[in-house]
This record gives structure tokens, C-alpha cells and sequence, in this order.
């Protein structure tokens, strides 16, 4: 299964939706193995075809939040998530799109990813529209790598489980199960729940991991998206996108060149911070020197006492090690009404089945409309032969005043003439045994045991032991009879007299 991950513009907020429109974009080609088969930048339109297509959401374009959530699914928690966020942006949150991490809850809080809806879904219709079925949206700084560990040592843990005072050990509840405790009770679980959110505020508060994505800042206007790509050009990127990660939590920003050094130091507020650029993009130029970019920036290139700035202390992070760390990423953005299902047909899915599916459908018609024809054809021969039976049936036997079947009419009026005449019609008993006389050949007489006669068929019983060959079959065909034999009877009629009923 091949995997191909893209990484998408941010979203310019000066552009009306209906001039929005997508440049070029980075991407890398994986085999099933994992191993890289092609990368570089095209339009979507464009890119290669893969099982899988991963597509790295903009830092700006997403905010990874924490929130409580009560225990519901599906459409339920979907009309509550609005309802939940609202205090936490400034965007109204009917507007935004807003997906869970499929990550189990601790103590009921989940993270949550907050897009916005018209934008979301301009993307994952490109991505329909130029046929690929199966498409996954993560977050950018879901491919930053994590902190040190050693960093984050420091964090205080807190217990979930607090014992009463000579009382059992209770799990603290979810804030929106219904409460009907006693007050210490309630008080007790006040007190957890604080310090729950005082653990949850502790691990937010982790190092955080900036990446600088130097010259990705394309503007998605129509007139500069044509002339826009993927390349670290000051002149086409004058600020500098900004991608935030702490811990799972992440945030993006893009600020102007001369801002950068107060930008990080405020985001690092004092702790450890790591920054990383983002460097050998496919299809863009050669690696940025970040001293020189600052110097060219009117920043100075060095901090405070000498030391350099955050951004010439940037580690460089490959583009291909951000998609790979993305790839492991379980928090796809595609959910509810994004969701993706691969057994609908797009656009272009149509136009390279329209001409199969028509060609089917007008076989089809001309099939039915053939057989039509023929039924009539043969239901106006069979019209025919039924009046030819008919009027050769009232020629003979002018007399006859109701005509039902034309054949067993005939040959009753036959037989009837036949014994008139005093001869013997084939379905007598006399014509059946000279017949069965006739064919027994060198079959004895006397190995007969038994013979009967009723409604012109004969019955016919052999002794045991009694040889007969197989010829005796053909003999019987031979004189007008047909014959069939079961458990060790046989039964004889005239083949005439079948034959005209």
C-alpha cells in the first residue's frame, strides 16, 4: 500500500472563499515498505496516486485544545462539541469544524482539533475532486518531534483516586454525572477535581517544540497562488510561519521576520525552549543560512549578552522526518460529515467510468427491447399454428362447436372414426399386445407374469430370472411403442397416439 503525504498551505484570512486556490504543494511518495519512491511539488491535481494520503493541516489552521467531554457518541457529541469550545476561541464554533482524538479520555478530558469548517472542507473537496479516495487530515505539529524527557521531569503528578477519611477509595466523577452526594462528599471531590485540573494544566505547560517553516508562508490568493511555491524567498514570504507544539497540544502563528526572537522568548516564557527549521523541501531551494536571514530581516543576529538568538540555535528537521513522524499520527481530522468513504464516486471517478457505465446501460436496453421482439415474434407465430390447427380441425369436422385444444380434438374425432370403421385405434389393447408380440423376439411367452391394460397404457411384468435383452427396447420403438421400465415394470404406450395428442 503506497502512501503519499502532502503539506498544506496555511489558509490567508484576506481571501474571500470563493477565491480560494490551492499552489503547488510539497510532497513524498512512500512504498509499502516505507521506503521513499518519489518527492517534490505539484498541484493537486497532479500529485501521484497513492492508497493513502496523508495531508499535514497547517499549524495556523488548527488548534489542538484540551477539553472535558461527557461520556456520548456520535451525533450527540457532535451537537455538544460547539457548546463545549466556545469559551476557548474567538470564532464562532458553529463555523469550525472540530474533531476528537480517538486517544481514550483521562478523567473525561480528551484533546480536541478546532478548524474551520469552510476551509476544512475546500481542501477534502480538492482532494476529492482530483480522485483520491482515501485521504487523512493531521495537524502539522502532529510531526514535530517531542521534547526531551529530561525536560519534563520537573512536572508534578497528581493522583486521581482520593481517599476519604475512613472511607473507601473513590474515583473522582465526571463533571456532568448527576450529583447527589452528601457535602463532604461533594467537597472531596471539589478538591480532586481541582487538582486534576492542576495536573492537566502541569502537563499542557510542557516544553514547548517551535518549528520555523521558513518560507512556507503561501499566500492562497488567485492572483499570487500562481506565482507562489513552496521556496524560502524573502520576497515572497515576508513573515515567518510558526509551528508550536506542547506536548500533544498545538498552535501556529505567523509573525513578521523582525518579531521572531520576542515571539519565541514570549512563547517560551522563561523555560527550555527547542526550535527546529524546516529544511530540504522537495522542490524548494537550498537550506536557508538563519544568521543571514536575520541579518537580512533587521534583526540582530545575536541575543541578549552575546548569545545567539532562538532562531540561529534552530535545529534543521527535514521535511521527509516531519512527514514520516506525522504518518504515526492515530488523530485524523477527517470525522462526522468529513469522514472518509472511499466507495463514493467523484468527479473525475465519473468521467473514467461514464463510458463503461453508459455502454453497460445501453446493452442492457437493447437486450430487453431484442427479447421483447422475439417474444412477440414467436407469440404471433404460435397465434398462427393454433388458427391453421383450428381451421384444419373445422374443415374435417364441421360439426364441432367448441374448440378448446385443436390436436386432442382431432385425434379423439379420429379414434372415433377409426372404431366407425371397425378398425383398431393404436392406443387399443389389441394393437399395444400384437405389437409387444411382435417386439419380444427371443424373449419367451411364457416369462411373462403379469399383463395389463388401463387408459390405453399397457403394463407389462416379467417372471424372475426371466432374460431380456437389450434389444427388446428397440424392437418396441421399432413397431410404434415407446417403453420405460421401473422396479422391474414396464409400461408400453403407442408412440402415435402420443405423438398426435
Amino acid at each position: 500500500m503506497t502512501t503519499l503525504i502532502v503539506q498544506l498551505p496555511p489558509r490567508d484570512p484576506a481571501v474571500p472563499a470563493q477565491e480560494w486556490r490551492l499552489p503547488a504543494l510539497p510532497f513524498v511518495l512512500l512504498d509499502k515498505r516505507g521506503r521513499t519512491m518519489r518527492s517534490g511539488t505539484a498541484s493537486v491535481a497532479l500529485l501521484p496516486k497513492a492508497s493513502m494520503v496523508v495531508a499535514l493541516l497547517a499549524a495556523r489552521d488548527s488548534l489542538l485544545l484540551r477539553a472535558k467531554l461527557p461520556p456520548v457518541k456520535g451525533l450527540k457529541l457532535r451537537q455538544i462539541l460547539p457548546n463545549v469550545i466556545e469559551d476557548q476561541i474567538i470564532q464562532d464554533p458553529q463555523t469550525c469544524h472540530i474533531a476528537v482524538d480517538p486517544d481514550p479520555a483521562v478523567n473525561d478530558v480528551k484533546m480536541l482539533a478546532v478548524i474551520d469548517r469552510g476551509w476544512f472542507r475546500f481542501l477534502t473537496e480538492a482532494f476529492a475532486q482530483a480522485g483520491h479516495r482515501s485521504v487523512r487530515m493531521v495537524p502539522l505539529t502532529a510531526g514535530l518531534p517531542v521534547a526531551d524527557d529530561a525536560a519534563l521531569s520537573g512536572i508534578p503528578s497528581v493522583d486521581v483516586v482520593v481517599p476519604g477519611d475512613g472511607e473507601d477509595h473513590a474515583a473522582v466523577e465526571a463533571p456532568f454525572a448527576a450529583s447527589n452526594r452528601s457535602p463532604k462528599a461533594a467537597a472531596r471531590a471539589e478538591r480532586a477535581g481541582a487538582e486534576q485540573l492542576a495536573a492537566s494544566a502541569a502537563l499542557e505547560s510542557t516544553v514547548p517544540v517551535v518549528a520555523l517553516l521558513l518560507g512556507t508562508v503561501v499566500s492562497t490568493d488567485p492572483v499570487l497562488a500562481a506565482e507562489a511555491t513552496f521556496t524560502p524567498s524573502l520576497v515572497q514570504a515576508p513573515r515567518i510561519e510558526l509551528a508550536i507544539a506542547r506536548g500533544r497540544l498545538g498552535e501556529g502563528m505567523a509573525v513578521p521576520a523582525n518579531a521572531l526572537d520576542a515571539t519565541l522568548e514570549a512563547v517560551a516564557a522563561g523555560a527550555p525552549l527547542t526550535v527546529y527549521r524546516l529544511t530540504a523541501v522537495p522542490g524548494g531551494e537550498p537550506d536557508f543560512d538563519p544568521g543571514g536571514f536575520m541579518q537580512g530581516s533587521g534583526v540582530a543576529p545575536a541575543g541578549a549578552g552575546g548569545m545567539p538568538s532562538p532562531a540561529q540555535r534552530a535545529l534543521p528537521l527535514p521535511f521527509e522526518t516531519l512527514a514520516r513522524t506525522a504518518l504515526t499520527s492515530r488523530f485524523d481530522l477527517c470525522q462526522f460529515e468529513f469522514s472518509s468513504q472511499g466507495w463514493r464516486l467523484g468527479r473525475r471517478a465519473w468521467r473514467e467510468w461514464r463510458l463503461p457505465v453508459l455502454l453497460l446501460a445501453a446493452t442492457a436496453v437493447v437486450t430487453m427491447i431484442g427479447m421483447n421482439i422475439q417474444w412477440l415474434m414467436l407469440a404471433h407465430e404460435r397465434d398462427v399454428i393454433v388458427s391453421q390447427q383450428t381451421e384444419t380441425l373445422l374443415t374435417a369436422f364441421p360439426r364441432t362447436t367448441v374448440v378448446l385444444d385443436p390436436p386432442s380434438q382431432m385425434t379423439r374425432q379420429l379414434d372415433q372414426l377409426r372404431l366407425a370403421a371397425g378398425e383398431l385405434s393404436p392406443g387399443d389393447f389389441e394393437s399395444l399386445a400384437a405389437g409387444l408380440s411382435r417386439s419380444l423376439g427371443t424373449i419367451p411367452s411364457n416369462a411373462i407374469a403379469s399383463l395389463g391394460y388401463r387408459e390405453r397404457v399397457l403394463t407389462l411384468a416379467f417372471k424372475p430370472g426371466a432374460r431380456v435383452d437389450k434389444e427388446f427396447v428397440n424392437r418396441l420403438n421399432a413397431n410404434g411403442l415407446d417403453a420405460t421400465a421401473s422396479d422391474g415394470k414396464w409400461t408400453i404406450k403407442s408412440a402415435v397416439a402420443r405423438g398426435n395428442r
